[in-house]
């Protein structure tokens, strides 16, 4: 019995210091949003492991990966992985390793890269190159003094993803054999895009399969884009994915699992609908314009439950003790995320996995960028293994849920049993009346 309170308390720490960790994770774009619906709307959220979405397509934002990719790999204070002329490659290693991981567990990811930004976001855009220059100052004060702790922060916080880091990984990817999506704006809203338009293909397919057999459902079924978006970014579920996945590319040696959100629980839980989501997330703070002081996601959500609108809420909010912004573009901002700037063409939407270029790879990973030939030859053979596995595997893995639950072969068994421990009962019963 102690031992049995003693492991329950175990499971307890031990599940409130993960919770720990994946909310002190820095979540972009909305502020607080996960620590609001972990609050609010926790059945909306939930722990996965990789091996979960195999044979699924994910849309990953390019960008924020690239961004992790030059903090973290290779990094030791202001050194970072080069090749022979200099030039970082801690974006092309990350991309590289982290992607055969994802194709490795038969996940099919594509990655979106970001456009040009929209010009509410230029303001936001202007706050982070003005804290890359205060970093940048703090760097240099902290080489001059020789402190390491400070040396490693500050280092990180100049950190910039440019056009060649993108250009680079996309080359990468491509070689890979991997799909890439040049958004027009957005690549969180280019992600949620093809999330919603491959969930209202697969409904109108299955409804028209449904009448010619099952024989056609194979065929149907790849018709089915992008089942979630992995992204940093919060504002993901904000322009409307079903489905959104934080700390899928995370490092396997972190051991933080993917933490899963579905919109439709978040509305649900939150009892608001997506019009007003929006609203709150906007009331939050957004990239695209400035919060009202003193608003936090807390009492953004309780204003938006008792007057249902911005409007509203600017109509009948104390202004001597909450200062609205002056030309606040909240409407703007509303529209960005109900209507953004994305492509819905169909070259970008047909997303294709093809085998990976042996010959380009090597010219471009080792010849040109100083990589290891038997690392980048090992790379090359798992991704034909992993593309070999998830072809073959896909329409299983589409049912196994299904499968899983439901159990159909062993539904016999329960009879069974239950006729074997009724013929025991009786013989027992027997047995009795001869004694």
């Amino acid at each position: 019995m102690v031992l049995y309170r003693l492991l329950g308390s175990i499971a307890v720490v031990a599940t409130a210091l993960l919770l720990f960790l994946i909310l002190s994770q820095p979540a972009m774009g909305i502020k607080g949003l996960t620590k609001l619906l972990a609050d609010n709307a926790p059945k909306s959220m939930k722990e996965q492991k990789l091996e979960s979405y195999f044979g699924r397509k994910i849309a990953i934002d390019a960008s924020m990966c690239i961004y992790q990719f030059l903090i973290v790999v290779g990094r030791i204070g202001t050194e970072t992985l080069t090749n022979e002329a200099g030039e970082v490659t801690s974006h092309l290693q990350g991309m590289f390793t982290r992607t055969i991981r994802l194709l490795e567990a038969g996940v099919k990811p594509a990655y979106v890269f970001d456009g040009q930004p929209p010009d509410l976001k230029k303001q936001e855009l202007a706050k982070r190159y003005s804290k890359r220059v205060d970093a940048t100052a703090d760097l240099q004060e902290a080489m001059e003094s020789g402190n390491q702790e400070d040396i490693e922060k500050f280092s990180k916080r100049t950190v910039k993803v440019t056009r060649q880091h993108n250009e680079d990984c996309k080359q990468l990817l491509r070689l890979m054999g991997v799909p890439v999506v040049d958004a027009p704006s957005e690549a969180e809203a280019q992600c949620a895009a093809l999330c919603k338009s491959g969930k209202a293909s697969v409904q109108l397919i299955t409804i028209s399969c449904l009448s010619r057999g099952l024989s056609v459902l194979k065929s149907c079924l790849l018709f089915y884009q992008v089942y979630a978006v992995a992204s940093e970014d919060m504002d993901s579920l904000t322009f409307g994915t079903p489905k959104f996945l934080r700390h899928l590319m995370d490092s396997s040696s972190r051991k933080v699992p993917i933490m899963e959100f579905d919109v439709a629980k978040v509305l649900e839980e939150l009892n608001l609908t997506m019009d007003q989501f929006i609203d709150l997330c906007i009331l939050s703070g957004c990239d695209y314009c400035d919060s009202i002081r003193g608003i936090g996601g807390q009492t953004a959500l309780k204003l938006i439950r008792q007057h249902g609108s911005i409007e509203q809420i600017l109509q009948n909010i104390n202004k001597e003790r909450y200062t609205i912004p002056d030309d606040w573009p909240y409407e703007e901002a509303r529209q960005l995320f109900k209507e953004p700037l994305v492509c819905m063409d169909d070259e970008q939407l047909d997303l294709k996995w093809s085998a990976p270029d042996t010959e380009g790879l090597i010219n471009f990973l080792v010849n040109e960028n100083g990589f290891n030939v038997d690392r980048v030859t090992k790379g090359i053979e798992k991704i034909k293994a992993a593309k070999n596995k998830s072809s073959q595997g896909r329409l299983e893995s589409f049912f196994k849920p299904v499968a899983n639950t439901s159990a159909p072969i062993k539904r016999k068994e329960p009879e069974k049993k239950a006729k074997e421990t009724t013929n025991k009962k009786q013989k027992a019963g027997a047995g009795k009346k001869k004694k």
